[in-house]
């Protein structure tokens, strides 16, 4: 018989493949998908005034404009990872999408303040129901040995979102009108829907039914405790709203938690996920991190404009080295992890992220007067921190679950992600606003420094929260995908071996020992 190649099939079965045509569609679709859930976080801050001067509307009219979309989006994340496992993920990720088009399109038309909180909560509920299930479709489709890889894009991506959401606001705004923040999400989303229909795979997960009471639960006590964070400053932390919000919602998560313990047949989150040493400790380290990054983003744009003097889109540009570093540092701390562990690479990440937010208050606290080129450094340091953590932590949460938890698994990731960046908000700018606010250049540097440096703490104790992490994990998700490919691969291997045998021609075929006898 003709050989079939110097590599044995155990060889063969092990070798790594490339990401294939299917990966890297849905790598770039969910990507971009991605891209413009997470620039809508912060996308309409630089648009305030223009939005005020043209529908009118009070202070705080202008504030709900921003928090219905965090709003919606933080409190139905995990509904709308629910919804993708019991009714199909590609099929849920396309109403998600559509949603969050439709809702651009009405924000960008919208005649009124009113109509425009109303479109901007529509938003959300799309970017709510699409976002954890990029995570699921992206790995169902890459093998497991690429997913540091694929993640580290896709993380690339959304943090380059994230923090270039000011500099997008602010130059469509000053060079087009307000309307084009919500414009430029249409033709993105209109192209996106037709090709993630034919382009992505279906998939479900394990729960044959939807948890109605553990959703209501969790929904509503997330939608009392974000609700109180974000109107905390601007009501007062002892105003009846306020109180009444969070302690509702804290209430609530606690039954919450309970009732998936004790009384759900079908718990959408099961608590036993968190007994897991990887996910609890990603899931706690993404809360403090989020926590210490997004209030730490949110003053430092401020000062860029208030205590720099620079316009908005002059602001973001001086941010590009935060934002730009990532889109090179993140794929390549994916492929780090891929051959290293998530570990180091996490905790690389968290400890220069930390160092970088305390050196920048350092600097300016040390100044005495504005300069912008001292920072840089810091400003760097910051953004190759958060792309080293977001790369490997997204891989490390869905491989720490079986394939039939990991939409359920991204959604309670993201969910503490959001509300870690809006108490993150609430709790430095409380910080910022004890120390004297923002009435004059020097009284903002003053405030400012001790509000970054509880932002480096925080940071650095979600480096502390992953010391926990296994220096190589590999947990249920990519035990059983990898499993499944060596076997996949092998018997692949064996059936080319069988067919070439059957095609050779009849002289090289082995005579059987009874005929050469004969």
């Amino acid at each position: 018989m003709t050989e079939i190649t110097t590599k044995n099939a155990a060889e063969l079965a092990t070798e790594k493949p490339g990401l294939g045509r299917t990966g890297v569609w849905t790598l770039v679709i969910t990507s971009l998908a991605g891209f413009m859930a997470a620039l809508d976080n912060l996308v309409v801050t630089t648009a305030l005034p223009s939005i005020r001067e043209e529908l009118g509307g009070g202070l705080s009219d202008l504030e709900w404009t921003v928090s219905a979309y965090t709003l919606s989006f933080a409190v139905l994340l995990m509904f709308g990872a629910a919804l993708g496992d019991r009714f199909g993920r590609r099929r849920m990720f396309l109403v998600g999408l559509s949603l969050f088009t439709v809702g651009s399109a009405a924000a960008a038309l919208s005649p009124g303040i009113g109509a425009l909180i109303a479109a901007r909560a529509l938003q959300g509920v799309g970017a709510a129901v699409s976002m954890p299930l990029t995570l699921t479709l992206l790995t169902a489709a890459v093998p497991a040995v690429k997913r540091g890889m694929a993640f580290g894009i896709w993380a690339g991506v959304n943090g380059l979102a994230i923090a270039a959401g000011p500099l997008i606001g602010g130059a469509l705004t000053e060079h087009f009108s307000w309307q084009w923040i919500f414009w430029v999400n249409v033709p993105v989303g209109v192209a996106l829907v037709p090709l993630a229909a034919l382009r992505l795979r279906e998939s479900f997960g394990a729960s044959p039914a939807l948890d109605a009471v553990g959703t209501v639960l969790v929904s509503l006590g997330l939608f009392g405790v974000v609700l109180g964070l974000i109107r905390g400053n601007p009501d007062g932390w002892t105003s009846p709203l306020v109180l009444a919000a969070l302690a509702g919602g804290l209430v609530l998560l606690i039954a919450f938690v309970r009732y998936e313990q004790r009384g759900a047949r079908h718990p959408m989150l099961p608590m036993r996920l968190f007994r897991n040493r990887t996910f609890a400790a990603v899931n706690a380290s993404g809360l403090l991190m989020f926590l210490g990054m997004f209030g730490s983003i949110f003053l430092i744009s401020q000062h860029l404009q208030t205590v720099g003097g620079y316009t908005p889109q002059e602001a973001g540009i001086r941010m590009l080295p935060w934002t730009g570093v990532g889109l090179v540092v993140a794929p390549a701390a994916g492929i780090l992890a891929d051959r290293f562990g998530g570990r180091p690479i996490v905790l690389v990440g968290l400890t220069l992220q930390g160092v970088g937010l305390a050196l920048y208050a350092a600097i300016n606290d040390g100044l005495g007067h504005y300069e912008y080129s001292p920072v840089v450094p810091a400003v760097v340091m910051c953004g190759v921190g958060m792309a080293m953590y977001f790369a490997p932590t997204a891989a490390m949460v869905m491989d720490s679950v079986r394939p039939e938890e990991q939409g359920i698994a991204s959604g309670a990731n993201n969910a503490l992600r959001e509300v870690g960046g809006a108490l993150g908000v609430a709790v430095l700018s409380a910080v910022f606003s004890a120390r004297g606010g923002d009435g004059s250049a020097g009284t903002f540097v003053h405030a400012m420094v001790p509000a970054l440096y509880v932002g480096a703490g925080l940071v650095l104790s979600g480096a502390v929260c992953a010391l926990v992490l296994p220096r190589r994990a590999k947990a249920a998700g990519a035990v059983v995908t990898e499993q499944a490919a060596v076997i996949e691969r092998a018997a692949m291997i064996e059936q080319a071996a069988v067919v070439e045998q059957s095609a050779a021609p009849v002289e090289a075929r082995p005579v059987p020992a009874e005929v050469s006898k004969a």
